[in-house]
């Protein structure tokens, strides 16, 4: 009689990953790797639109000398993008650490108070942006942007005096008076990474903080002997997700959609696509390789 084979518990894991990922991989292979070559191989072409359809001629490197070299714009926009993405991106990670972690405490209201920290991911959606081209809707998100930009200018002086006159080195004091002048934007792109640290707050045994107060241990210290230890993976995984959402809507993704779409120029918005996806690809890898480091696995 032929035994059946018993898959080890590894085994048995690695196959639930494989199928978890096979939806993406699926949508890949069938929807974005074909268009993701032929990307590749306008960004070595010229392509002129015909009436039947299009001539491709091969160009070499040339698209990608005109966008490194000759582009009056892309290299600055690019260097911007990468500028505002290291200052950015600390701001979010900790404000929706500190968010998550308020949030995590058990009082009353509290799933309010969650759905009203998650509002600003809803207000960025598309759908608002269909509303706001009302006369009425865009007059109230206008007045409300001018008003909170207005309250925020007035906050950051009277705190870059503060920093200032206690002897705060001005390169610090520069960077959270710039932190306050863009808090709107901080919170609207912290939504999603305070429900992932969310989800991993409450994935922490009680058992924890319960044998830790038995010893002694103030709240400061369960914070940084506890807490983030067990979120350390999720951050980074929030700092990979805000590292690409940062780049996803910025002055290079503009630059590259003119250049296709309303200088009919595909090749070179081809190439420019190229850079701005191994500039980011080589961010990732450095940023994952360095964390990754410091990650603490619990099992």
């Amino acid at each position: 009689m032929r035994k059946t084979r018993r898959f080890s518990i590894d085994q048995q894991r690695g196959m639930l990953g494989v199928l978890f990922l096979s939806p993406w991989m699926l949508g890949f292979l069938f929807l974005f790797a074909i268009p993701l070559f032929d990307s590749l191989r306008y960004s070595f072409s010229e392509l002129v639109i015909t009436p039947t359809g299009f001539t491709q001629e091969y160009l070499g490197f040339a698209n990608y000398r005109t966008a490194l070299l000759e582009n009056p714009y892309f290299n600055r926009n690019l260097a911007d993008a990468v500028l505002q993405m290291v200052v950015d991106v600390p701001l979010i990670i900790f404000f929706s650490l500190f968010t998550a972690t308020l949030l995590n405490q058990k009082f009353k209201g509290r799933g309010f108070a969650r759905a009203i920290f998650f509002l600003p991911v809803i207000l960025a959606s598309g759908i608002i942006d269909n509303l706001a081209n009302t006369d009425a809707m865009s007059q109230m998100i206008t007045s409300a942007t001018e008003g909170g930009a207005a309250l925020g200018m007035l906050q950051s002086f009277e705190l870059e005096r503060m920093m200032i006159e206690a002897g705060v080195n001005r390169v610090i004091v520069d960077y959270l008076t710039g932190s306050v002048d863009r808090i709107y934007e901080i919170i609207s792109a912290s939504g999603v990474q305070i429900l992932i640290f969310l989800a991993g707050l409450q994935s922490i045994s009680p058992s924890l903080y319960e044998a830790s107060k038995m010893e002694g241990a103030t709240g400061y210290e369960a914070f940084w002997k506890i807490t983030f230890p067990m979120v350390s993976p999720l951050i980074l995984t929030n700092i990979i997700y805000s590292v690409i959402d940062s780049f996803s809507n910025n002055q290079v993704a503009t630059l590259i959609h003119q250049t296709a779409f309303n200088q009919f120029n595909f090749g070179l918005s081809a190439a420019m696509a190229w850079v701005y996806f191994i500039l980011i690809a080589l961010i990732l890898f450095v940023v994952a390789k360095l964390i990754s480091k410091k990650v603490f696995y619990y099992d």
